[in-house]
């Protein structure tokens, strides 16, 4: 049976608990009255007729649902009719490559199918290059690019002006050129994805405004989707799906479903016919934030400006509409370009487009499934980038609504990687919008930091992080140490908007200065610092400040159920046992790894709840956190468990004590017995701890590392910390105790050879393939078992492995790597190992010939790594070599 909907089953059409939410559409009064006969139900109603909501329709019809389409004006007639239809290829960052390869197959193969030409034109794409580091990322792409058979080429300023003779070769240093980049016509291409989508069964409704949705209340869940309202009749659906691009926003925000959706306008403009022009490949010049796309014999010009003009809203009846440009704003553009291409200067303008588009605080769309409104899905907020998108989005898409998840890891699109509050702070989103807008086509460098909507989240330790000279990261809306300092500060400021609209930079750009020591593909400027930090770890002791960790209680009368089914390990374990494990999607991928604590009734505060029974203390990853939460909480809504999910993250503080010397440090601080005896690895203990001022404190003790040492993390009532915090310090302070920041952290983490979610673990990944089928037990029942099951007996087809570098080079992910000449994989991790002097990282290795993977074809070959178009000899490693027998973990320093 198809699973329509994330959870369909848990739901049904009731006209009786039914209400009917409106939100400020034009009212049916308002359109000229057509006879549409719209179908009684749907399994799924997409809203909107741009490029996201076409591709939605052809990929669900092409899989057999039965998908209806309304568009309140005429199909393109919002923001895809005036897209410029720019088709690139390569970004860093692999799920996108793929995702970009989708769309360009279904711009290859449409015609065939549909019959119907979608516009594509395939006239290649240069990527200019002003300095030898925006140089370095091109060779970065083109390395990545490999791995996906993408076809690209180095360029000399003379070899590019072979490709495009108009350009200034003296005013560049370098090219990336991809022959398979093109343009494609939006209104040829949803033309075409329309036809065969009604050729498949589904349906069409131009001017059809969507007027209100009928909305009830689960029985033990969430409010949820029930029918689609509109001036014709209504539709029963159980899913909807939100491509109503740039009035996202409008749609889901009267249900309580706030998105991070900000108009902005976006320009370019097209210039008279130009000799030699004909034929040529499109042009971005990221470090002029310029781009050319070929139309005919003109050439289109656009670009992202520091100060594009913000919008509230646009108009639910801005059909077909654009605003008169405005010059003060796109001169910068313009500016660029001609400084590039001169001939531009004397070439007459024969139009200029200026109309509303949809961004988003990090530049990437708003995708999958809402957990505020289940039902309801998004695929909204392109960020001008909708066109290219759109075939691998839509297919996605289309798998998340079938089978409650997309087979590719679409985290970095999911809705979920923000938090609700973020979500519904619209100062905040504008902010982070406007400056992922600015910096578009900045170079994008593994640690840079945002400036904008900074300090959203501060944890319990924020102050003495600061006054321990932190220089602070944010992820998912917290702020976080990523390194320490030694004598200086490096305070976040407030936001300068990037100089635009009237506002100023700081006197203190402590922390700008800071974060360019990380703009570069070498080795950091405080690559030496963080090794300082990483090396006292393992040779001493640190403080990790984990209070963002994601930290949850499993409790109710079916806990015990709910555990079994949502972990793949086993649960069922005595009071007190903290176990590692992973949980599921039904497709086996990994949608979170954590640790599960067994605990008792407390003493009614944060870290010890009063309970009726045992249950369950879940920590896991904080940039993923209301990800986590999420597929938990459905998960156990959909087996209908009598169990709650309740989420204490900003109840607690969590300092994590690591290395030879923690046990020595905790000792001070209370008369609890610590030995392996009574505390051993993977348990937790509610402990009192000895304050600066003679009081006690009982905090939770869990025997955990994500670094490969002896460690122990507190978890702490947020009412406490800081005296907490003051009394480890003090203790600590005899024996060298210094703070530690997630840079070493992820160092060591790597270096022992542990996963990190999104990187070397991902929702595409099973556990079999990552190196974890000890955490899934083979008894009973769990969520995506039946695919771990068949994956032991019948063999996978990808497998993690560690690669090390002898050279003293940098990795950081999206390397390509080799066996015996052959493409076998990239890295999704890089990391340098300060204990092992080397670089490292990790990779899903496939044989090239696709048949099932081996450890014995691992084993064996010749590996080497390309690291910026260079080769580099490497070893491969089943597991990392470091301290293989978890001796350190154990205390055993010997």
């Amino acid at each position: 049976m198809i699973r329509v909907g994330r959870y369909a089953l848990t739901r049904k059409w009731s006209p009786l608990s039914a209400v009917s939410l409106r939100f400020n559409s034009t009212s049916a009064t308002s359109y000229e009255r057509k006879n549409h006969v719209l179908p009684y139900s749907a399994d799924v109603v997409i809203i909107g007729g741009g490029s996201a909501g076409c591709h939605a329709l052809y990929h669900l019809t092409k899989r057999g649902i039965k998908a209806v389409l309304l568009e309140r004006s005429k199909i393109t007639s919002g923001t895809t009719w005036h897209t410029a239809g720019l088709v690139w290829r390569l970004r860093p960052n692999d799920v996108e490559i793929q995702l970009l390869a989708s769309s360009r197959n279904l711009l290859m193969s449409l015609e065939a199918e549909s019959g119907l030409d979608p516009g594509f034109i395939m006239n290649g794409g240069i990527f200019i290059a002003h300095n030898d580091v925006r140089m370095e990322e091109y060779q970065r792409l083109a390395t990545i690019g490999k791995c996906f058979d993408v076809e690209s080429h180095i360029l000399s300023p003379e070899e590019t002006k072979k490709l495009f003779p108009l350009l200034d070769s003296k005013s560049f240093t370098g090219a990336l050129y991809s022959p398979g980049d093109g343009v494609v016509d939006p209104a040829m291409l949803c033309t075409a994805l329309t036809r065969q989508a009604v050729k498949n069964g589904g349906q069409v409704f131009e001017e059809c405004p969507v007027l209100d949705l009928e909305v009830g209340q689960g029985f033990l869940g969430p409010q949820d989707v029930r029918g689609v309202i509109t001036p014709y009749g209504t539709i029963k659906t159980n899913t909807v799906v939100n491509a109503t691009g740039v009035w996202g926003r409008d749609v889901s925000e009267k249900y309580g479903v706030h998105l991070p959706l900000i108009p902005m306008k976006h320009a370019y403009i097209v210039t008279e016919s130009m000799d030699g022009v004909k034929g040529l490949p499109n042009v971005r010049d990221h470090d002029s934030s310029v781009y050319f796309r070929i139309q005919g014999e003109s050439i289109c010009v656009g670009g992202y400006e520091n100060c594009p003009i913000l919008l509230d809203k646009v108009p639910h009846d801005f059909q077909f509409g654009l605003y008169e440009l405005d010059w003060t704003v796109f001169e910068s553009n313009y500016q660029g370009a001609v400084t590039l291409c001169p001939p531009l200067d004397n070439a007459g303008i024969k139009s200029t487009i200026c109309g509303p588009e949809s961004f988003t605080p990090d530049h990437k769309p708003l995708m999958g499934w809402d957990p505020r409104l289940d039902g309801l899905f998004h695929s909204c907020g392109y960020n001008s980038a909708g066109m290219m998108l759109g075939g691998g989005c839509g297919e996605q898409v289309a798998e998340w609504v079938i089978n409650g998840s997309p087979s590719l890891h679409m985290f970095q699109y999911d809705i979920t990687r923000f938090l609700p509050k973020q979500t519904r702070d619209h100062n905040w989103a504008t902010e982070r919008s406007h400056e992922s807008y600015a910096k578009n086509y900045s170079i994008v460098f593994p640690y840079d930091q945002p400036l904008a909507g900074r300090n959203f989240f501060q944890d319990p330790f924020h102050k003495q992080m600061i006054q321990y000279f932190a220089v602070m990261e944010e992820k998912q809306g917290w702020e976080r140490p990523g390194y320490f300092l030694t004598e200086s500060f490096a305070k976040v400021q407030p936001y300068h908007w990037y100089e635009s609209y009237g506002h100023k930079r700081a006197p203190d750009s402590s922390y700008e200065e800071q974060l360019k020591k990380d703009y570069r593909f070498g080795f950091s400027e405080v690559h030496d610092l963080i090794g300082e930090e990483a090396t006292e770890c393992r040779n001493n002791v640190v403080v990790f400040n984990l209070s963002y960790f994601c930290k949850l209680y499993l409790t109710g009368r079916d806990a015990d159920k709910a555990a079994e089914y949502l972990f793949t390990g086993d649960t069922a374990k005595p009071l007190n046992k903290t176990i590692y494990t992973c949980a599921l999607n039904d497709c086996g991928g990994v949608e979170a790894d954590v640790t599960v604590s067994v605990i008792d009734t407390g003493i009614g505060e944060p870290h010890a709840p009063i309970l009726k029974r045992p249950g369950y203390y879940i920590v896991a990853g904080g940039a993923s956190a209301y990800h986590t939460v999420s597929h938990l909480k459905y998960a156990i809504l959909d087996k209908a468990f009598r169990a709650q999910i309740t989420d204490v993250t900003q109840d607690l503080g969590v300092l994590s004590l690591q290395g030879r010397n923690s046990r020595e440090i905790l000792t001070k601080l209370t008369d609890y017995d610590l030995s392996n005896d009574n505390l051993p690895p993977n348990s937790t203990a509610i402990v009192k701890l000895k304050l600066p001022t003679g009081e006690c404190q009982h905090v939770r003790v869990i025997r955990v590392s994500f670094v490969g040492e002896l460690g122990y993390e507190l978890h702490i009532p947020k009412a406490y910390c800081e005296q907490v915090y003051n009394a480890v310090m003090n203790a600590g302070g005899p024996l060298g105790l210094r703070n530690a920041g997630y840079r070493s952290l992820y160092s060591m983490s790597s270096e022992k050879g542990y996963h990190l979610w999104g990187f070397d673990l991902r929702s595409d990944d099973t556990p079999i393939e990552a190196n974890l089928g000890f955490t899934c037990r083979k008894k009973g029942e769990y969520k995506g078992k039946a695919v771990v099951d068949k994956q032991r007996a019948e063999g996978i087809f990808k497998k993690l492995a560690f690669f090390t570098l002898d050279e003293q080079i940098p990795v950081w992910g999206l390397e390509t790597v080799y066996r015996n000449g052959e493409i076998v994989g990239h890295l999704r991790r890089g990391e340098y190992g300060y204990t092992l002097q080397k670089p490292i990282g990790q990779s899903y290795i496939r044989k090239p010939n696709g048949e099932k993977m081996d450890d014995d074809f691992l084993k064996t070959g010749n590996y080497e790594i390309e690291i910026m178009g260079k080769l580099h000899k490497a070893t491969c490693h089943l597991r990392s070599p470091f301290d293989q027998k978890n001796a350190r973990i154990q205390g055993n320093y010997n």
